[in-house]
């Protein structure tokens, strides 16, 4: 039976709580099994994000981690603002933003009038004793050299010098997930942990250091884009991990835009399991157009997103579809697809009791719409939920504003799910970037 880890409880005072640390990070989202849909209410304390694009979560202890794209945070109901970096955390119980966790993230290229900009932040992960593994793109931490990932001290904001997983020079990580001793990353780098590896990485989660023992070669970017891992997941038990980008070989073998790993032995292999369903070519826009990857709890399978336009039940475009995780061989096929009819769906998390599903999509079992309701097609403004088994859309209709849509959903141990976005409304109320559903 797989331990889960549950957020406690946190007193009143906003951040006394915050220094008593768990041991061990929280569990990944994957990790994460609900029985029952979240609520449709989101809970009324959480921050506003001003500005820009709220990316990723981590829960630490009692504090939630934010990271995205953004300057300027407030506290619910009160006018209290905070200029923040791209990163902030608050206290999950009462919503307080803490003051002692403010990362200086910037970039080395400057506005219009000379400041430094700030850093991105494309994906958070807990890290050991009051630490978060946070990645995307920067070059400076509090003023010293750190490019693109560094794990951040909750209690005062500063860089644990002492893992040294930083990129080389013009390089980004999109995605990270930690399972144990290692910690997955993904993007577009050539060199992360003292090491040469192309998109792709694993790190010793405590070091920082590449693992010799995994390294693959991604090449072949589609429509003449930049080669890119976009999403991982990771199965809860650590054997499988799947992987989504702008690609189209992996070690020499087809791959187009989704590939399976073998982490079981001490060396990592490229699975047999294989797909030609994402070869398909969308709208040439877009380089390539799968976004989001989530394995169930149980591992049994896992959910991809994509955007691309309405093109109907032939390809994959603008889609939701489910995989079977056991398999090991080429040709494999969805076992259900949800179209939206021409929106795109960017992030996916799946719960065991839900598969939810965000983006700026309309419409969900829109099969035959193009940019239109088809038949059977159901409204879900901008967020939705879908039945792990059939792929149908639940009644769970929360809506939000739709934007450029949902970046990232992440399920909580207590039962709720995570949001963020670049809009201002969910739920029908003032939720500014960031949301949380609680449980029912």
């Amino acid at each position: 039976m797989r331990r889960r880890i549950t957020v406690a409880a946190v007193a009143v005072t906003a951040f006394a709580s915050a220094l008593s640390w768990p041991l061990a990070a929280s569990p990944a989202a994957a990790d994460i099994a609900q029985t029952r849909v979240v609520s449709a209410n989101p809970v009324d304390n959480t921050p506003h994000v001003k500005d820009g694009v709220v990316r990723a979560y981590a829960v630490v202890g009692s504090m939630v981690v934010v990271g995205g794209t953004f300057t300027q945070v407030q506290q619910a109901g009160t006018q209290k603002l905070f200029t923040r970096t791209g990163i902030f955390a608050y206290n999950k119980a009462t919503g307080a933003i803490s003051t002692a966790f403010a990362p200086k993230l910037l970039k080395s290229t400057r506005d219009t009038e000379g400041n430094l900009l700030p850093g991105e932040v494309y994906a958070l992960q807990p890290g050991d004793n009051g630490t978060v593994y946070a990645a995307g793109y920067y070059t400076t931490v509090n003023g010293a050299t750190v490019r693109s990932l560094a794990r951040l001290r909750l209690t005062d904001g500063s860089n644990d010098t002492t893992f040294k997983g930083q990129l080389g020079a013009n390089a980004g990580v999109r995605t990270l997930v930690r399972r144990g001793i290692h910690l997955y990353a993904g993007g577009t780098f050539t060199s992360i942990g003292g090491a040469s590896r192309t998109m792709l990485a694993r790190l010793n989660a405590t070091t920082g250091l590449a693992d010799p023992n995994f390294n693959f070669t991604l090449a072949g970017p589609l429509n003449g884009g930049t080669l890119k891992v976009e999403s991982i997941a990771v199965n809860p038990q650590n054997t499988k991990v799947v992987f989504d980008g702008n690609f189209s070989t992996v070690n020499g073998a087809a791959r187009v835009q989704v590939a399976m790993l073998n982490v079981t032995n001490t060396t990592a292999t490229l699975s047999g399991w294989a797909t030609s369903r994402y070869g398909n070519v969308c709208n040439r826009t877009f380089q390539s157009y799968v976004r989001d990857v989530d394995f169930s709890p149980d591992g049994s399978y896992f959910v991809l997103v994509t955007t691309g336009g309405g093109f109907g039940p032939t390809t994959l475009c603008d889609s939701a579809a489910r995989w079977d995780a056991t398999q090991s061989t080429s040709g494999q096929q969805p076992v259900w697809v949800n179209y939206t009819g021409g929106d795109t769906l960017l992030s996916v998390s799946c719960t065991g009791a839900a598969v939810y599903v965000g983006g700026h999509q309309r419409w969900l079992d829109n099969t035959y719409g193009k940019d239109t309701p088809g038949p059977g097609a159901v409204e879900r403004p901008g967020i939705g939920a879908l039945d792990p088994v059939t792929g149908k859309a639940l009644s769970w209709n929360p809506t939000r504003t739709r934007g450029h849509g949902a970046e990232v959903l992440m399920a909580s141990s207590d039962g709720g799910l995570f949001v963020g976005s670049d809009t201002d409304e969910l739920g029908h109320e003032w939720h500014q970037k960031v949301g949380f559903f609680p449980a029912p």
